[in-house]
């Protein structure tokens, strides 16, 4: 049962975990367009931006979604490289998931309410970015821009496929 003694576990997890995962996610994509030659502006967070830090843009509303803005992708990157580019973020989340089960299993971490919720929101994240769909504003999930990158699909959203 929720009570008032567990908002503080609501403000923690909105306000401090999920911006971390959401950091995490874009920084997968972040690696792996820059390993295969790309400049992305990563943006944390919706609305006016607060601060810039060189790639990095951190939004007023913090908390509340991310996206990498991918100005140019090397004209020398396969489909594979590009898919990974897409895949990345999810790929960043399942690897932190798997580092923390293996810091329990070996006892080197307790599991608590922040490690829960971290998993949580990381693989509620690699599943939503993973299902192949297009949002209503046209932009394609990562799984469904994955996926036309390997079947040379064209979509309107990014300018670098």
């Amino acid at each position: 049962m929720f009570g008032f003694n567990d908002l503080w576990k609501f403000f923690v997890s909105f306000f401090l975990v999920l911006p971390m995962v959401t950091i995490l996610h874009e920084l997968g994509h972040f690696f792996f367009a820059k390993l295969f030659g790309g400049k992305v502006i990563v943006h944390i967070g919706t609305g006016n931006v607060l601060f810039k830090i060189g790639s990095l843009r951190i939004r007023k509303l913090y908390f509340y979604d991310g996206w990498c803005e991918y100005i140019t992708v090397s004209k020398r990157a396969g489909k594979i490289e590009k898919a990974l580019v897409y895949l990345g973020g999810s790929l960043f989340n399942l690897v932190s998931i798997l580092i923390l089960n293996g810091l329990i299993m070996e006892g080197m971490l307790e599991p608590n309410i922040l490690i829960y919720q971290f998993t949580y929101f990381s693989f509620y994240f690699v599943f939503f970015s993973l299902f192949p769909i297009d949002h209503l504003n046209g932009c394609p999930s990562d799984g469904m821009a994955a996926l036309k990158v390997l079947t040379n699909k064209k979509f309107d959203k990014n300018p670098s496929n």
